[in-house]
């Protein structure tokens, strides 16, 4: 690990302040820290959040849920208000990693590291989320623009993410044993504005997949997505499972998804 100063600001303006030049934000820890142990991130300063008691809060109204950027993965899942408000939710936060990787990594954290195969990008396409930071709102379909890449510029804090409440929602993933990080994950939602279907763990970063979301819009029901084969050309490959392995699990993730969230 490369040396560097470290930072722990007590309110968040001070935290913007002292993400200047070459500093990275520290939420929970638990792809950073690793990143820079194995000499694959280096910043000259850190700029700890774990102070920021503000940034914890999870509120649930009519309209959704909104969790602050330090929320835990586990404070999520135990919330019995996001449990009653939007159920795959809170499922899908208690079905990451293990219990120190939820007590340790937050929503902002994951958000803003886009790991390609992170349960929460799924979520905030397949919700139509809004991730508000220190300077603006970004809709959750501008956010995503690549491998670990995102539409936050340099020193931009995310602070909230707010979760429409749909009609109904489920999310499912064919986990990778070790990690339990998606092979692949479709979270599908049917919302006031249509159905949704968000996939995570087949690109280099989450996506949509219209060509269910039409056919979900005309019957919501697993039979619709049931035939629909989305391409492999770009989809990823690696020893866990070929492209055209992940292009076919979409298909059995989604109609998964749509059965549990009819369940429900």
């Amino acid at each position: 690990m490369y040396s560097f100063d470290y930072q722990r600001p007590a309110d968040p303006s001070a935290a913007v302040a002292a993400a200047k030049g070459d500093a990275r934000y520290l939420a929970g820890g638990q792809s950073l820290v690793q990143a820079m142990r194995l000499r694959l991130s280096s910043s000259e300063r850190l700029v700890d959040l774990g102070g920021l008691a503000d940034l914890r809060a999870i509120k649930v109204d009519a309209g959704g849920v909104t969790l602050g950027a330090m929320a835990t993965h586990a404070s999520v899942a135990r919330s019995a208000d996001v449990q009653r408000a939007i159920p795959a939710l809170a499922e899908l936060a208690g079905g990451i990693g293990d219990p120190m990787v939820r007590n340790r990594g937050t929503v902002g954290g994951s958000l803003a590291n886009a790991d390609p195969a992170a349960c929460y990008p799924a979520a905030a396409l397949g919700l139509g989320a809004t991730i508000h930071t220190d300077r603006r709102t970004i809709a959750a379909d501008d956010f995503f623009k690549g491998l670990y890449e995102t539409a936050l510029q340099p020193g931009e804090m995310i602070t909230a993410v707010h979760f429409p409440k749909p009609q109904r929602a489920a999310y499912i993933k064919f986990k990778q044993p070790a990690s339990r990080f998606a092979l692949v994950g479709v979270f599908v939602a049917q919302t006031a504005g249509g159905a949704r279907v968000a996939v995570t763990g087949a690109k280099s970063s989450a996506f949509r997949v219209k060509a269910m979301e039409d056919a979900l819009g005309k019957s919501f029901t697993a039979d619709a997505v049931a035939k629909i084969a989305v391409p492999s050309t770009d989809i990823n490959s690696d020893l866990h499972g070929s492209a055209a392995y992940r292009a076919a699990m979409i298909t059995v993730m989604a109609k998964r998804a749509v059965a549990a969230a009819l369940a429900r």
